[in-house]
Parts: structure tokens; sequence; C-alpha cells
């Protein structure tokens, strides 16, 4: 039999951690299964657009965030050559969030945070080195078999929710496609520690550089400048990550007389792709587990946050309020509309924007983002679908 009011979760990474104690706080038991020994020091994401703050605060968790983070209410757009096109300021919505702002935070903050606070309640039992292998459901419960240093063990529970990345194992043992695509070239991630803005005195902490050879995104975090590049498929991976290499990279953005100290580098395959369902009998996909996308405007891990809240909602109107089951086809009627018309779409809209190689059509986009910017009401329209408000708007509308 299910445990009552048991809720199963994979993976304590940003979406499994904030959806464990949603369920927590709402007075509902979860097992949280975590396949490393610790959690990951994982600087993938940094960015937390304001709906996910909003979601956060409710659950006690932004002030901390926001401690350990860089309020970043601006974000430009520039050219390589041609500098500064256009800089918007995200303090224009502030009538719709209580944070008109990204804040620039790195993943493994929130994890740390959130782990921090779930001792608070017992009815959670977080273990690690638990990797989640199979399972088993039927109509009334599902079954988690998972792997410790201790031998094969498993949890029965009402639900699971899978939330282990995108080579987790429920989406497979439930024959769930993953269509898409994988871009041929990997992103580079490069970070100085070192201020760029003494080379490049007008950039701000969120700027997206357009050219046809070498776009870049410029991402400050706290500690560091963050740069994504674009590599060339040709190259291997030792000559990318060559700290030559790295360093003529950073020169290229912010040209200077001194090196760059290199603090960090990491390179990476990049999918775009969307789980047929989110939802298989008393099992939920979310996050990585449901949708990569390539990670131009921060889309990834504020989706999958947003898949999370969306989850632990409807799970604590069934299992506290009786509500019907059908309420996990409205979560995946939500969710999954939503990673492809808007995460997946502007994702794949802000690479092809950033790498044009028509000469025309660049400065047709550069002058369409002045246009934009000198037109109140579009530059709000703007603001509110990269800020992913919009995406939370049309996903509650859906019924």
């Amino acid at each position: 039999m299910a445990n009552s009011r048991h809720v199963v979760i994979a993976g304590a990474g940003p979406v499994g951690c904030t959806t464990a104690l949603m369920l927590a706080q709402a007075d509902i038991k979860v097992t949280l299964l975590e396949a490393e020994s610790e959690l990951l020091l994982d600087m993938r994401a940094s960015t937390f657009h304001p709906p996910s703050l909003d979601m956060l605060e409710k659950l006690g968790v932004t002030p901390a965030l926001i401690s350990q983070g860089l309020i970043t209410p601006q974000f430009q757009y520039r050219d390589r050559l041609d500098g500064l096109i256009a800089e918007f300021d995200l303090a224009a919505i502030s009538d719709h969030t209580n944070h008109p702002y990204r804040l620039q935070a790195e993943q493994y903050k929130l994890t740390r945070i959130i782990a921090d606070m779930l001792p608070d309640y017992p009815h959670v039992d977080f273990q690690y080195n638990a990797r989640a292998t199979d399972l088993k459901q039927n109509d009334s419960s599902v079954t988690v078999h998972y792997e410790t240093p201790d031998g094969r063990q498993s949890v029965t529970a009402d639900y699971f929710l899978a939330c282990d990345g995108s080579n987790g194992f429920a989406r497979k043992i439930l024959n769930i496609d993953f269509p898409g695509f994988t871009f041929p070239e990997l992103f580079l991630v490069v970070s100085t520690t070192d201020d760029i803005n003494e080379a490049v005195p007008d950039m701000c902490p969120v700027a997206y550089i357009m050219d046809p050879e070498e776009w870049v995104a410029v991402i400050r975090a706290p500690e560091m400048w963050r740069f994504m590049i674009p590599t060339k498929p040709d190259m291997s991976d030792e000559e990318i990550l060559d700290l030559d290499f790295l360093e003529s990279r950073i020169q290229g953005i912010a040209p200077s007389d001194k090196k760059y100290t290199i603090s960090h580098s990491t390179l990476y395959p990049v999918n775009q792709r969307v789980a047929e369902t989110y939802r298989k009998g008393r099992v939920l996909l979310a996050g990585d587990s449901a949708h990569l996308n390539n990670p131009l405007g921060g889309m990834g891990m504020n989706g999958g946050l947003h898949d999370g809240v969306n989850a632990a909602e409807k799970l604590i109107q069934i299992l506290n309020h009786g509500a019907s089951e059908d309420l996990l086809d409205l979560y995946d009627r939500q969710r999954r509309p939503i990673a492809v018309e808007y995460v997946q779409a502007q994702s794949i809209r802000n690479k092809k924007n950033l790498e044009e190689k028509d000469p025309a059509v660049r400065k047709q986009r550069q002058d369409e983002i002045r246009a934009t910017l000198d037109d109140p009401q579009k530059s709000l329209e703007l603001m509110m679908q990269v800020s992913m408000i919009n995406s939370i708007n049309k996903s509650k509308a859906i019924q």
C-alpha cells in the first residue's frame, strides 16, 4: 500500500530540492534520492528570473539567495564591432513582480540553502548515494528501486517525481520519447575573477553580443565574469580548453594589456528536446528530465523550477485536499506547451539572432531592438517575455 501522503523525488538539483521543500512545507512526506555523495558544485545555471524569485520567496528561500547573489536589473544587446545596441531595465515590470530584476547566483547556492532547511522537516528523508534505477506502479502507488552502498533498496509512495536530469531513468523505463536535436557545436563557458569593466566600462552584468563568427553571452556572477561562447566542431576538447585559447576568447571581448586569471572553464553539448508527455500514471517529469534547451536567456533551470512548483501545487491539492488526479494531466497541459512554445522557441531565437551572418538581416535586427527600446509598450512586452512572466501567465491560463 502507498504511504499516506508520500512523494518520492529523484535528483537533488534546483528542481528536486525546491519541489521537496514545497511539499514538506505542506506536511507531505518526501523521500529525496540523490545519486551523488553530496550536492554538486554545479555552476552551469546562474540566472534566477523574477517569477522564480517570487515563487522561492513564498518558500522563504529568496532572501538567503539574494544575500549570495548579484541583483541585475539591466541587460544589454551588443555587437562585437559596434558595441552597445540597447540596454533595457527590468524596473519597467515592477507592477508584475516583487523582484523586477535578474538575480545572478550559481545554482548550487540554491540547492545548499534548501538542503540546510530540509532538516527542519522530520517527514523529509534526504538520502545521498541513492541512485534511482527502476520503478513499478499500479492504480494506488508507485515503488521506486534505488542503489545504495548497502545494496538495492526500494520505497513505495503515492507519486514519483523525476528531477534527475536528461539521463534520468524514468523517461526511458516508461518509453517516453525525447524528440529534438543536438547542436553541432559545443558550448564553452570560461570565467575570470578579474573585472572586465576596466577594458569595457559600459558592459553591464548581462550582455548578449552579436557576431556572425563567434557570438558571446556575458554574465557576471557575484565572484566572476562568465563568457558563453560557441566552439568550432573541428576543434578537440584539449585545444578548446587550452589556457592560451581561453585567454584569447576573453581578450577578444575585453582587450587588455594584462593577462586574465582563468578561474573556471567547462565544455558541454547543447540539446533542444521536449519529452512527449510529462505524466505517465503516478510518475511526473520535471526540469531536465522533461526538457532541454540552449542556455541563452537563462530559461532552462527557471523553466524547471516552474515545472516543480506547478507539480507540487497539483500534488498538494490531490494529497491534502482530495482533488482529482486529473490535475496531473493539467500539469502536462500547462507545462509541456510552455517548454515548446516559449522556452524552446525563445532560446532558439536568441541563438539565431546572435549568430546571424547576413549583414543586412543583422542590421535590421539591431534596428528593431533600438526601436523596441524607444517604444515603452514594445519594451515592456519584450521584458515580460525574456523575464518569463509571459510564460507563467500563459501556463496559468491553460485548463
